[in-house]
């Protein structure tokens, strides 16, 4: 159901499912520009884009098509890694920041989860599962390694010479790679087999 529909026809499921939705999304690009300026370099700060305003991430294109379509962004958070003091490092970190972040939403929302349960109202527990979930889509989404995605940064910095070059060759395409391979079905294993990982990793480190 497009989140223009469940709207009309369930306003607090809607609420329920958009403001896990965009926190986690705002917190995934948070993340990078803190630790990209913990890394030297200070580009997301001056910008104003270290904050939890929720009008400094997002992009309104990609807002209109969350609420469209069921698929959005937010505006990527700026970083020149030309002023990191490692920049292959830098790379690795700064790109795995949102992947990670998320990763422990989603740890701590199943973790709250299990801690209050039995859960004592139906909405803290949809909001805590949707807060899950999402995350963890987010997290598996973002390891794929296609431009402009994190998963790509981080097999560039861990690469270099000809797999390095492809990479950065094909991130003008990227998005519309991505949107071509997602509108066939093509990511849906990937995807699926990233949520396995993550999903199992979490069940680790649950009481």
């Amino acid at each position: 159901m497009h989140l223009i529909n469940l709207l009309r026809e369930d306003p607090i499921a809607f609420l329920l499912l958009v403001v896990p939705l965009l926190y986690s999304i705002i917190i995934h690009e948070l993340a990078h520009g803190w630790v990209a300026y913990k890394m030297g370099d200070s580009t997301a700060k001056w910008l104003g884009r270290l904050s939890f305003d929720p009008r400094r991430h997002l992009d309104p294109i990609g807002t209109a098509a969350l609420f469209l379509v069921g698929f959005g962004w937010a505006k990527p958070v700026p970083v020149n890694f030309h002023n990191l003091r490692d920049q292959k490092k830098g790379l690795i970190f700064v790109s795995a920041a949102g992947i990670t972040a998320n990763i422990i939403l989603a740890f701590l929302s199943f973790f709250l989860l299990r801690l209050i349960s039995p859960v004592p109202s139906d909405r803290i527990f949809t909001l805590l599962y949707n807060m899950g979930n999402i995350n963890i889509m987010l997290a598996a989404f973002n390891l794929i390694p296609i431009p402009p995605l994190d998963g790509s940064k981080i097999l560039m910095g861990f690469s270099s010479g000809r797999l390095r070059n492809t990479l950065e060759s094909l991130e003008p395409y990227g998005m519309f790679i991505i949107l071509g391979l997602l509108w066939i079905g093509a990511l849906n294993p990937v995807i699926y087999f990233f949520r396995q990982i993550i999903g199992g990793i979490i069940k680790l480190f649950l009481p």
